[in-house]
């Protein structure tokens, strides 16, 4: 796993837990991002300097980690993935919601400029918003467990929520895409999910 520390830092751990990974694991094909910077919902007055930059840190430095610990590895072989998981913040700002689409649409242009760099150079690099709910309790709902638990309620896990298995699936076809059409920007929402500008 690799993510920034709350003062924006990186790890000295992280290209060392790269290179044991490679030697001892085998070679990193694909690298998912799917660190989530959502800090909570706060008027701008309540929004702290040190919450903002902790968003920025998880949404944005660790991104950035994630591609230049992993992005050499794959150049020397010409060829892999990365995949940023998102959310509909990196396309529109809610109110409240400062620190967190800061920090996706950092991730959203970081991706376009990464893969700017990197798919010259055989690597894919994609950005996934996830605009609906996902059905993972030993995330979601282990964070918000009340709303989880409404989710379950009122939705269908198996048709109206993502369901993780399915993501998966979306991004192994992602590794294995032909590169003469690679997704850079894809946008994941269950069947009856309204997309966020016809809401």
């Amino acid at each position: 796993m690799v993510c920034a520390n709350s003062n924006g830092t990186v790890p000295e751990e992280t290209a060392e837990l790269i290179e044991t990974i490679e030697r001892d694991v085998g070679p990193i094909e694909v690298a998912v991002y799917n660190i989530g910077a959502q800090v909570g919902s706060r008027s701008l007055e309540k929004t702290s300097y040190r919450i903002f930059n902790l968003a920025l840190s998880m949404g944005a430095v660790g991104a950035f980690a994630l591609a230049k610990e992993v992005s050499p590895y794959m150049v020397a072989r010409g060829k892999g993935t990365i995949i940023y998981t998102s959310a509909t913040a990196a396309y529109r700002g809610n109110a409240g919601q400062h620190a967190h689409t800061a920090a996706m649409g950092a991730r959203r242009m970081l991706t376009q400029s990464i893969s700017a760099e990197l798919a010259p150079q055989g690597i894919h690099v994609c950005h996934v918003n996830m605009d609906g709910p996902v059905d993972a309790p030993e995330t979601i709902g282990r964070l918000m467990p009340d709303a989880f638990a409404k989710m379950q309620e009122t939705m269908k896990p198996n048709d109206e929520m993502l369901l993780p298995d399915s993501i998966a699936d979306t991004y192994w076809h992602l590794h294995n895409q032909p590169r003469n059409a690679w997704t850079l920007d894809l946008d994941l929402r269950p069947w009856q999910e309204k997309a966020w500008f016809n809401s």
